[in-house]
């Protein structure tokens, strides 16, 4: 008999089970990695404890199938029901858990993953036992790993570049759950025939697909739920793309921009953060007419630029076009960078700064650095040597560089490492500190290789900074002064360490 010239229905429908079940199973996998960065940041220590956990329980599952002897079928029926509600259920359950119970957020996420890698972890086997009734063992094994693989394939390009993006993380999980309660009831039919309380197998199929259709309907109430919770404030914008979550607040501190959860700024108090950010630089240089912003797509910084009339071009680099679309077109945040992004002097390009700068030819008399912190180790490498000796070389000969790093206060020791590593890169750095109450004492670095002075003049219409008061942000009292520090490097990335552990003494 040669099965493998003619499959019967059954087996290609098993496979093709097989299929779904490895997609389902990695979305639930990534999902718990994405969101275990999102909320606890350092995304290759949470994406490799998550995957680590989930392979072991997959390993858990595959012993334990063993012990299911019987009634193959129908173990499979409840196994993908389970998959169905705990897995697509899962990004739902830790976005209110961390809304609402945050302390309980990493147990929920490792009992959740421990549970959904199990499941997984006995599909699989189950499937080939109950294929082994009519496929010699060769081919079973083959065809079972070739659609599981290529189910993995198709996820791991989809889910960064088309699910998170288009549905967000939750509708993508609940999506997923579906499918995974599709499969059985798929089963249900095919296995008709076997099953012994048929009726009782259909009905917990149907109240499965019917949670799962009522919360993918409901899934935007159940995120407005745990973000307006969790940011106090009514929530304007929220979008999710490739990179990042996007959420705009408007409350009694103005208009408040997260980025992944993260504060980035707040209307009340940012002209504070980026009149210190660009000044001193731009004042001091006095002529600076090619400037690049590296970060920064909310267009805040290029707003304090264009005060300057010298300035012919500003190249503004950033990574998610996803802000720059929505710095530049949505009324209420073009109403707060006054249009900077749509300005003919402003050219903007969407890369990775790291590789733009490496691609890049012409020098500039400014840059300024205005990345979110180095939370973890894809933001890192925008604050290692490697990335400053870059930017050195894009820096004209008279030219300044400016940095956004962290609070010098908090994070005293991240700080330092900071300023130790630009002058690792040959670059003479120059500290400096300013009050911004949404953030609380905030540092800076401004770069080169000529000496800097303090401006005699600054533009006009600034609501912070003085010529008389810029001297005093480059004093540092006793409990902010230099303290010894490492060099950030790629190869050990010793601030994403150590920026973790300082912030992470500051309790909610």
């Amino acid at each position: 008999m040669d099965r493998q010239a003619a499959p019967r229905p059954l087996e290609v429908a098993l496979l093709a089970s097989v299929f779904v079940v490895a997609a389902c199973g990695l979305v639930y996998e990534l999902a718990a990695g994405a969101l275990a960065s999102y909320v606890l940041g350092d995304s290759v220590l949470q994406f490799s404890t998550v995957i680590g956990a989930y392979l072991f329980a997959m390993g858990v599952g595959s012993w334990l199938s063993r012990f299911f002897e019987r009634q193959l079928p129908a173990h499979f029926l409840r196994i993908e029901l389970l998959v169905a509600v705990v897995g697509g259920g899962l990004p739902a359950a830790l976005f209110l858990t961390h809304a609402w119970q945050p302390g309980a957020f990493r147990l929920l996420l490792y009992a959740l993953v421990l549970a959904v890698g199990t499941l997984v972890g006995l599909e699989i086997p189950l499937v080939m036992r109950i294929l082994k009734r009519n496929v010699a063992l060769r081919e079973l094994v083959s065809q079972v790993l070739t659609f599981d693989y290529l189910g993995a394939l198709a996820v791991s390009v989809a889910f960064p570049l088309l699910l998170v993006p288009q549905l967000g993380l939750i509708r993508t999980g609940l999506l997923f759950g579906l499918m995974n309660a599709f499969v059985a009831l798929w089963a249900l039919w095919l296995f008709r025939h076997e099953l012994r309380r048929l009726t009782a197998h259909v009905l917990a199929c149907l109240l499965t697909l019917g949670v799962l259709g009522a919360a993918f309907a409901g899934s935007e109430r159940i995120t407005s739920l745990a973000e307006d919770h969790f940011y106090q404030d009514k929530i304007v914008v929220a979008e999710t793309s490739t990179w990042q979550r996007i959420v705009v607040t408007q409350g009694r501190m103005g208009m408040r921009l997260f980025l992944n959860g993260n504060l980035q700024f707040a209307q009340s108090d940012e002209y504070r953060y980026h009149e210190a950010l660009v000044h001193p630089a731009m004042a001091a240089h006095g002529a600076a007419k090619r400037v690049a912003v590296l970060g920064g797509g909310d267009g805040l910084a290029v707003r304090e630029l264009l005060r300057y009339p010298q300035v012919e071009s500003i190249t503004l680099v950033e990574l998610d076009p996803n802000m720059t679309r929505l710095f530049s077109t949505d009324p209420r945040l073009v109403a707060l960078n006054g249009g900077s992004l749509t300005s003919p002097k402003v050219h903007i390009v969407h890369a990775d700064a790291f590789q733009w700068l490496q691609q890049a030819q012409d020098p500039f008399d400014v840059i300024v650095v205005d990345f979110p912190d180095p939370t973890n180790f894809s933001i890192g490498k925008l604050y290692t040597n490697s990335f400053y000796a870059l930017l050195e070389q894009r820096l004209a000969a008279s030219g300044y560089a400016v940095i956004q790093t962290t609070s010098p206060l908090i994070a005293r020791q991240s700080f330092w490492t900071v300023v130790r590593t630009v002058e690792s890169v040959g670059l003479t750095a120059y500290p400096y500190h300013a009050n911004v109450p949404s953030f609380g004492e905030w540092g800076y670095v401004l770069a080169s290789r000529r000496p800097w002075h303090a401006p005699q003049a600054l533009p006009e219409g600034l609501r912070f900074l003085t010529v008389a008061g810029l001297p005093s942000l480059f004093d540092f009292p006793r409990d902010m002064q230099r303290v010894p520090a490492e060099v950030n490097r790629l190869s050990n990335q010793v601030l994403v360490t150590t920026y973790e552990r300082e912030w992470g003494k500051v309790g909610p």
